[in-house]
């Protein structure tokens, strides 16, 4: 039915456009920009109002999104983490189809920040594997990772500072080459902002809000292996948690 039918038979404009323009929007007719509001005004032969009290239902259904002096896009769909299962981001992606790669920010061993010696139960002046990198999703930066390992619990997890892993996924070392048992893991989840240089690895502004993470991994034996904080990007990823009844 055409916006001028719909109109005819007391559906207000705003809505019959809105209409249009969602269907457009899932049919992949419109995949980034959408036309200016001069443009719609003129399709639609109604007033720059009406096109925007459309343009707003489908801002708040977050369909869409204004860019100051650019124009309105599509919003991209973000990418669905289920927290059901334990594995990590190279398993999860690749399952999904995916392509991963990662930037290599630090792979060294140092003293960590008190949390991470108390999880791991570490002795004074004790060390850890540090490895950070930008994980990229399909060619997009999607987080930063930050993962310590624990050398007490297996010291072949040193040999790790000597690995490119850059294209490698670390669960997949630690449990195929290293053959260790991952059991479960408790995970923490926040909303937090952006900091000037994680909005600079992740390709956004600062200040806005990602989901920071940060998960304990525990061995078979009940051995904390892997502290892991990491920062997501808001715009781009959510979170899935599956419940079951008591």
């Amino acid at each position: 039915m055409s916006v001028r039918t719909e109109k005819e038979h007391g559906v207000p404009a705003y809505i019959s456009i809105y209409r249009t323009l969602k269907a457009r929007i899932e049919d992949g007719t419109y995949s980034k920009k959408l036309p200016t509001e001069k443009e719609l005004c003129e399709e639609f032969e109604v007033s720059r109002l009406t096109v925007r009290r459309a343009l707003d239902e489908l801002k708040r259904e977050r369909l869409l999104i204004s860019k100051k002096g650019k124009g309105t896009f599509v919003t991209e769909k973000k990418r669905e983490e289920q927290l059901s299962t334990l594995a990590g981001f190279t398993e999860e992606a690749i399952s999904e189809g995916h392509t991963t790669k990662s930037l290599v920010l630090k792979n060294e061993i140092i003293f960590p920040p008190t949390e991470v010696m108390d999880a791991f139960g570490l002795p004074h002046k004790g060390m850890v594997v540090l490895l950070e990198r930008v994980r990229f999703l399909d060619d997009q930066p999607m987080a930063i990772e930050r993962s310590y390992l624990n050398p007490l619990v297996d010291i072949r997890v040193l040999n790790i500072i000597k690995m490119d892993m850059s294209n490698e996924s670390l669960y997949r070392v630690l449990k195929e080459e290293f053959s260790i048992k991952l059991d479960h893991a408790v995970e923490i989840i926040e909303i937090a902002k952006l900091s000037e240089i994680e909005a600079k690895y992740l390709e956004t502004n600062e200040g806005d809000y990602g989901i920071l993470r940060h998960r304990l991994t525990y061995t078979s034996e009940g051995l904390c292996l892997e502290y892991v904080e990491s920062i997501y990007r808001g715009d781009k990823y959510k979170l899935k948690v599956v419940r079951k009844s008591l």
